[in-house]
């Protein structure tokens, strides 16, 4: 197991550079400052608590650069990662876009905006009205085709293009005034302009998401984790409004780096290998952004204080998922065990080990309940879960799972790398990667294994106090604090 440190770094990206090798400049990567291309919020949710007061979660990204940008917005429910909305955001520079995912009527959710950002389509006529969230894209997949299953999920950003001061796009989305052009009679914007002007993308973008509770009188934070050099193949990844490209398989040249001492790999052609034979096989494209969000133990905290009323949820979202799951039965090709089915989702078994705030730990192997049908007693179903403990839900998900502690608070540690169920699954294999350790000059290629799966989330925990006296009368206080989660990471 590696701990990753950068004290040796810019030695160790020379001796990557040694090789001959795609630059390292051009991989990506997450940024650990929180600025990049793409941006993942782990999660949104406009469910209801157990005393039924719903959510609403309200985003925002920020544009730092001195740049107009074009941004693909897109919205996927968690249960089988299905697209339910996505639109073509436009950011003047040092713009902020901040919008709202609330409860609709129609027993779903919609997104909706006061701001004046452009989009296509046009902000004025839709999202600044709401716009109800679809389920065109998961009908029949198995998971249910309700509306509800819009509730909760997660939300994708990506940078299509850059472009300078002086073109015609830049000129109709810079805001004048507060209020950009965007449709005016002159030039109003278009996709074929968008098209026509756009230049390379290169990051400077951040976010961050509410989950605001407002009947409950709490909300938690979460910040967007950020890839950097998503795309640095010299051209704009521009695509029309309609469209569901760009997605996270569009990352190039197919690169990534994860710093440690370095690990750089090239994920192209045959340069990766079958998990069990060690024959050559095809990379998918997904694989250089999976390789970057691998990690092999997910770690955090959980506070159930009785005193306190204390809950305590995790959210675990796996962003790339859905590029290597099918619907149906039978296994996907690699990294996943199972498929997406209406008799068992799509599981995939995890270890725990639960620890008290005294070094205890339990010794008989706990479970999730309820028990997913099908699967190993502790599996993780969806896209984006969540894990609440002694049935708190306190973000109230219908995609979530129960986990029985034995302890009042303590923390928790997930193992996605270990068990006899996954020698052939939760890796991937990788024929031409690079590590550069410590402070050498030189690194050869060859055979690593990229163990665990890619994840994002954190934890939130609430808190009630009903002992506090204001002017002789009790009042009733809520609390809430989100953390995020901490990860080791085991390439071998």
């Amino acid at each position: 197991m590696n701990s990753f440190q950068r004290k040796s770094l810019y030695a160790a990206l020379a001796g990557v550079g040694a090789l001959g090798v795609t630059a390292t400049a051009n991989a990506v990567a997450i940024n650990p400052n929180g600025l990049g291309q793409v941006l993942i919020y782990p999660y949104y949710t406009v469910n209801a608590d157990a005393a039924g007061n719903a959510y609403n979660s309200l985003l925002s990204v920020v544009n730092t650069t001195s740049s107009a940008k074009a941004v693909k917005v897109r919205f996927l429910e968690g249960r089988n990662s299905r697209e339910v909305l996505d639109f073509n955001l436009f950011l003047s520079k040092f713009d902020v876009w901040t919008a709202g995912i609330i409860p609709s009527s129609s027993g779903g959710a919609l997104v909706k905006t006061g701001d004046k950002s452009c989009t296509i389509p046009e902000s004025k006529t839709t999202l600044q009205l709401g716009v109800n969230f679809v389920n065109f894209a998961y009908v029949g997949d198995g998971g249910g085709d309700g509306l509800d299953r819009t509730k909760e999920g997660y939300v994708e950003m990506i940078e299509m293009a850059a472009y300078t001061s002086n073109n015609c796009t830049s000129i109709v989305v810079t805001h004048v005034g507060g209020v950009p052009g965007c449709q005016g009679a002159k030039h109003p914007l278009n996709d074929n302009s968008a098209q026509t002007d756009a230049s390379s993308a290169f990051g400077g973008l951040f976010g961050g998401m509410t989950l605001i509770n407002v009947g409950a009188g709490t909300a938690y934070t979460e910040d967007a984790v950020a890839l950097q050099r998503f795309n640095f193949a010299g051209s704009a990844l521009y695509f029309n409004a309609g469209s569901v490209s760009p997605t996270l398989e569009f990352s190039g040249p197919k690169t990534s780096v994860v710093y440690d001492s370095v690990y750089w790999a090239t994920w192209e052609g045959p340069e990766c290998l079958n998990s069990v034979t060690g024959a050559a096989v095809a990379c998918l494209k997904a694989d250089a952004v999976s390789a970057v969000l691998m990690h092999n133990q997910v770690m955090n905290e959980y506070v159930l204080d009785a005193a306190t009323k204390s809950g305590t949820d995790w959210v675990i979202t796996f962003p790339t998922k859905r590029f290597y799951v099918a619907n149906g039965t039978g296994t996907p090709a690699k990294l996943f065990q199972k498929n997406f089915n209406k008799t068992a989702f799509s599981c995939d078994d995890v270890i725990i080990n639960i620890f008290d705030r005294e070094e205890q730990t339990v010794t008989t192997p706990q479970s999730f309940s309820p028990p997913q049908p099908g699967a190993a007693p502790t599996s993780l179903c969806y896209e984006a879960n969540v894990l609440t403990f002694n049935n708190t839900n306190v973000l109230g998900s219908k995609n979530v799972q129960s986990l029985s502690t034995g302890f009042t608070n303590g923390w928790l540690d997930i193992h996605l790398s270990s068990g006899t169920n996954l020698v052939t699954y939760h890796k991937l294999v990788n024929n031409r990667t690079a590590h550069v350790s410590g402070v050498t000059s030189g690194a050869t290629p060859g055979t690593f294994t990229w163990q665990g799966l890619p994840v994002i989330g954190f934890a939130v925990q609430s808190f009630t106090n009903g002992t506090l006296v204001v002017g002789g009368v009790n009042v009733l206080a809520n609390y809430g604090g989100n953390f995020a989660h901490r990860y080791s990471t085991l390439i071998n």
